[in-house]
């Protein structure tokens, strides 16, 4: 049992022996049958989480399942002080309807700031199990610490969530998840004829709001994934998958006329199904993702989205939408200072942003800033992936340039996307070795997904010189303690893949010290 909680009742094994045979059974999007009214393994089989939080509350989130649901119930929240819920801090009455699959959006405020609360819900004759959560420290609080953890990239089939189990663990005050939630993709039958896959993506190629709703709801009925949205509050951004492979702006990967009404669908989707705030439900296609977050006066927590308003890749394959990975030489377009990964408006609302007055400023996004140059030989031109910021290379020096205007005293960029490990040197100019270092980069690796053979890094790195340490051979997540005076990182990495309860180990340790960018490698304990 996890520590300060009781995440899973003892209705948990019926819940997976359910869970497991509707999988089995490529069964409807909500993975449950006459549903007991008064079964909470049922009532609730995607569990319950918390995000966005501030001094003052945060958002607790359910989504009743079941095949009899009416149209409009109503479900209870209790928010306490304690486990046993015998010091009640806050309650409240949420209608959940059929128009938003029944997902429950509570907004306590009130609260005391800089501590932790235990939540459940109630609906349907049923109980929730217990979530804990917490509140930010109040905006002018000396703040000692934080504790947080990066996660990205989580394809079902891919791999199991032994990190999420190894994460849920760990006594964190947040979550930063960056990106790929779920994958879009339509069932990949295994290669090897001789084994059916361990898990495969229940239907085809998402589409519509009900292939989007069944996608979250398999990814969610995940034990590891339901613990940790339970143990901490998360603080999310997204990439591509949640909508569509490399999909910019207005355009998918595949030019489709109908992209506008996917991209709605997969939008209210993704609304539905995460702790987000009633006030960031969708219109249409267009949700606000980019946030600030203030940790008292030890940092500032900025979050962006690199998709909803960049500009198209530059010079794509064929036919196509989506990122393509070619030289400057062939491709001038990448050297267009008009271009944007984040758009006008929000590169405005990033450089108004910055936070001078705290310590650290910490920049949670999607994908790997730092140029990575992938040419094999030194007498060829520079060669670049052009979905990342290296396809948006003026944007990223503007954005780095504003970092020097602002002074700012230590500034760490966060990201995903790439699957795979990298701790970085961000510089004005990455191809001059003597350019001063200005940020740090730790861009984490996935959660399951898979990625490039390790083989294309390690001729990449001559190449890259700015580049610490870089691995895709390592799938898990980022563990963080932020202190005035320093950041300390691990990088905690899964054994097997496939073992939902693999050991994972320290695959190594970093530091930033204050006033110092750059990180510098610790010894191994």
């Amino acid at each position: 049992m996890l520590r300060g909680m009781s995440l899973f009742p003892p209705a948990d094994s019926r819940r997976r022996q359910l869970l497991q045979a509707a999988l089995a059974a490529g069964s409807a999007p909500l993975f449950v049958r006459h549903a007991a009214a008064d079964d909470p393994a049922l009532r609730f089989a995607l569990g319950l989480a918390s995000g966005c939080p501030r001094p003052g509350g945060m958002v607790l989130w359910t989504r009743l399942t079941g095949d009899d649901l009416p149209a409009q119930a109503e479900v209870r929240w209790e928010l306490a002080e304690d486990e046993g819920f015998t010091r009640i801090a806050a309650r409240g009455l949420e209608q959940a309807v059929a128009e938003d699959a029944h997902s429950v959006h509570a907004e306590p405020a009130g609260l005391k700031p800089d501590r932790w609360y235990w939540y459940r819900f109630s609906a349907l004759g049923a109980r929730s199990s217990v979530g804990r959560t917490r509140t930010a420290p109040a905006l002018d609080a000396e703040v000692s610490h934080l504790r947080f953890a990066i996660a990205s990239c989580q394809r079902w089939d891919h791999g199991r969530y032994a990190a999420w189990g190894d994460m849920a663990k760990q006594d964190l005050d947040l979550v930063l998840f960056l990106g790929d939630y779920i994958y879009e993709y339509g069932a990949v039958p295994n290669a090897s004829a001789s084994a059916p896959a361990p898990r495969v993506h229940l239907g085809g190629l998402c589409r519509t709001l009900a292939d989007y709703r069944q996608r979250y709801a398999q990814y969610k009925s995940d034990p590891a994934l339901q613990a940790m949205h339970g143990r901490a509050p998360w603080i999310i951004t997204w990439d591509d998958h949640e909508v569509d492979n490399d999909w910019a702006g207005a355009s998918s990967q595949g030019l489709e006329a109908d992209f506008p009404a996917r991209r709605a669908a997969a939008v209210k989707a993704y609304w539905e199904h995460l702790p987000f705030p009633k006030a960031m439900r969708p219109s249409g296609f267009d949700i606000r993702i980019h946030e600030r977050y203030d940790w008292g006066k030890l940092a500032r927590l900025i979050t962006l989205d690199c998709r909803q308003y960049r500009d198209r890749q530059v010079c794509p394959k064929p036919g196509r939408g989506g990122s393509n990975t070619l030289s400057l030489k062939d491709c001038p377009d990448f050297l267009d200072p008009k271009r944007s990964l984040l758009g006008a408006a929000q590169e405005q609302w990033l450089a108004q942003s910055w936070d001078a007055s705290r310590p650290w400023n910490l920049l949670a996004q999607s994908t790997l800033m730092a140029q990575m140059n992938w040419q094999l030989n030194p007498d060829q031109p520079r060669v670049h992936w052009t979905d990342g910021w290296d396809g948006y290379g003026p944007a990223r020096s503007r954005l780095l340039q504003g970092l020097v205007a602002k002074k700012l005293p230590n500034t760490v960029v966060l990201g995903g996307d790439v699957h795979a490990n990298y701790v970085c040197d961000l510089k004005l100019d990455f191809n001059d070795a003597d350019s001063a270092v200005i940020a740090t980069e730790f861009c984490g690796t996935s959660i399951s997904s898979q990625g490039l053979d390790q083989q294309r890094l390690d001729f990449a790195r001559p190449h890259n010189p700015h580049i610490r340490y870089s691995r895709s051979d390592q799938h898990g997540y980022m563990s963080f303690v932020l202190q005035q005076d320093s950041l300390q990182v691990e990088l905690r990495t899964v054994r097997e893949l496939w073992d939902a309860n693999s050991p994972v180990d320290v695959s190594a340790r970093f530091a930033v010290a204050a006033g110092q960018a750059g990180a510098r490698p610790l010894a191994m304990k």
